[in-house]
């Protein structure tokens, strides 16, 4: 790290992260009030508040709006202290892993949030670890500490154990449920008070000369302040130290705690990612390291959204740009069909609401309108044939086939079943014998969402059935040997939206005959969407 030359100022600013956490931790409402802070939105309106203008702001499919969950990764941009803050929302319920998964390859850190009471949970677990195989920087904020939690001390062991990283408190906890008052800025030597009257009124800060400090009696009630002065002492001795470069490096993780529903903590968070997050980072392709400083603008598509205006049957790709200063209308090259693009109406998204973006930097995440053109995957640079790596595509674990109730309507299902497929909400598969589709997910719920998608976006009842699948692999190898394997495997042989061939089982027994009767053929569970 310590020889890349300085980054320009415009990209040093910029901080990507996404948010991380297990379903009902809190993270829309921290999301909603990094946004309050950041002066996107004016009010802070609860997810299930009363009127349309103050529903979340991140969450603008019907069903999310209804169920109270984020069921599609949005971005959102705004400026902090300084920083521009490009904020990549993730869906926290474990049936929209893969879009997490794919959205983390497109972030510099992320902010894992964990509820006080509850600790480290299942899906958290599983999102960390993604984390972990990219090395990202992660900060945690522990939420809902105005409610009855967990010892501090309990909470920091159980990430330590659980996840195999050093945590090191960046605040610690006054009080604990009721009695929960503020906390203490380790790093600053700082109170930092909660006010529990007005939820979106800012916290207020009071400088200490450490806790032995007389002024600290003023704000604190003489039980609490023992033990915060006890607790405190401990933690310094046993708990290491804020390192920097070893939390860049992905080995250590601050600590906050915090009420987001009180506007408590979020803005000490958000102060630490504008002052220790990294950078817009480097990327990988197949091809070389694309350093963010380059002249030349790349990025590639981590998500293709459809109908994000029900009204315009538009997609938009997510574009995370790796390197260079973009200008609109710039002509850039899309590598995996060589031909040239004019990007001339990309949009940078304040949740549903957009702009045009007439620059951006590289660590922006923009949005390019196109008519199916884009996939995930796909790289965009000014003529350079690069192909980004690492950006997975799951096999799915639910299979199911599907019919429109109306058999007038199956040509404009199978439509609306490919744009899903690009947009990567689902593995769409058309088995070589027999008509109809099989579906492939990671979670149940989604089979739901794309029946309420399908229906209130192209106009289609229609109806999931249950298959005699269980799971699907794709087929790799030699040209003659996939042949002769399809065409003696007609029964369970179907192609991906992209035309790859996928091996369709029922039982794992299935896919062991294969590996052991053609050991020159590769069944693989995930593929890398490169071009």
């Amino acid at each position: 790290m310590t020889n890349r030359p300085d980054l320009p100022p415009e990209i040093a600013r910029r901080r990507t992260f996404a948010i991380i956490s297990h379903p009902d931790a809190g993270k829309t409402t921290l999301t909603e009030k990094f946004l309050l802070y950041g002066g996107a939105i004016q009010m802070a309106g609860q997810v299930r508040a009363k009127g349309e203008a103050r529903r979340t702001r991140s969450d603008f499919m019907k069903m999310e709006q209804e169920r109270g969950i984020s069921v599609s990764a949005s971005a959102m941009s705004f400026d902090f202290d300084g920083h521009r803050f490009n904020l990549v929302d993730t869906p926290g319920h474990s049936d929209f892993s893969e879009d997490t998964y794919r959205t983390l390859t497109a972030v510099d850190a992320a902010i894992m949030v964990i509820d006080g009471a509850k600790g480290v949970e299942s899906q958290t677990r599983k999102l960390f670890e993604v984390c972990r195989l990219r090395d990202l920087p992660i900060l945690t904020f522990c939420n809902k500490m105005d409610r009855e939690s967990r010892d501090t001390f309990e909470i920091i062991d159980e990430i330590q154990e659980n996840l195999a990283i050093d945590v090191a408190p960046a605040s610690w906890p006054i009080g604990v449920g009721r009695e929960f008052i503020g906390c203490y800025d380790m790093l600053h030597d700082r109170l930092e008070l909660m006010d529990r009257a007005d939820r979106n009124k800012v916290a207020e800060s009071v400088k200490m000369d450490g806790l032995d400090d007389p002024k600290l009696a003023d704000h604190i009630p003489a039980d609490l302040l023992g033990k915060l002065r006890e607790e405190v002492e401990m933690a310094r001795e046993l708990l290491p130290a804020f390192d920097r470069q070893s939390f860049l490096e992905g080995h250590m993780t601050p600590i906050w705690f915090g009420s987001a529903i009180n506007s408590f903590g979020v803005q000490e968070l958000m102060k630490g990612i504008s002052e220790y997050g990294p950078a817009p980072q480097p990327q990988n392709t197949a091809e070389r390291e694309i350093a963010p400083e380059e002249k030349a603008v790349t990025g590639f598509v981590f998500k293709v959204q459809a109908n994000m205006d029900p009204k315009h049957r538009d997609r938009v790709a997510f574009v995370r740009l790796a390197s260079g200063h973009f200008e609109r209308g710039m002509k850039l090259t899309h590598v995996r069909t060589k031909k040239p693009m004019a990007v001339t109406n990309p949009v940078l998204f304040l949740a549903a609401d957009r702009e045009l973006a007439d620059e951006a930097w590289a660590g922006d995440i923009i949005g390019i309108p196109n008519h199916g053109q884009l996939r995930i995957g796909d790289a965009l640079t000014e003529g350079e044939a690069l192909r980004f790596t690492g950006i997975p595509s799951f096999a799915p674990e639910l299979l199911q086939s599907v019919r429109a109730t109306d058999p007038m309507k199956a040509k404009h299902l199978e439509k609306a079943l490919m744009q899903f497929a690009e947009e990567g909400a689902a593995k769409v598969f058309k088995p070589m014998i027999g008509s109809g589709f099989i579906v492939g997910v990671v979670g149940a719920l989604q089979f739901e969402v794309l029946a309420s998608r399908i229906e209130i976006e192209y106009g289609i009842p229609v109806r999931f059935e249950g298959s005699q699948f269980t799971s699907a692999r794709w087929v790799a190898g030699p040209k003659d040997k996939v042949e002769a394997f399809v065409n003696a495997n007609k029964g369970h042989i179907a192609q991906d939206h992209d035309g790859d061939m996928v091996y369709l089982t029922r039982l794992q027994w299935d896919i062991d005959r294969v590996a052991r009767d053609h050991p020159e053929l590769r069944l693989t569970a995930t593929k890398e969407m490169m071009v």
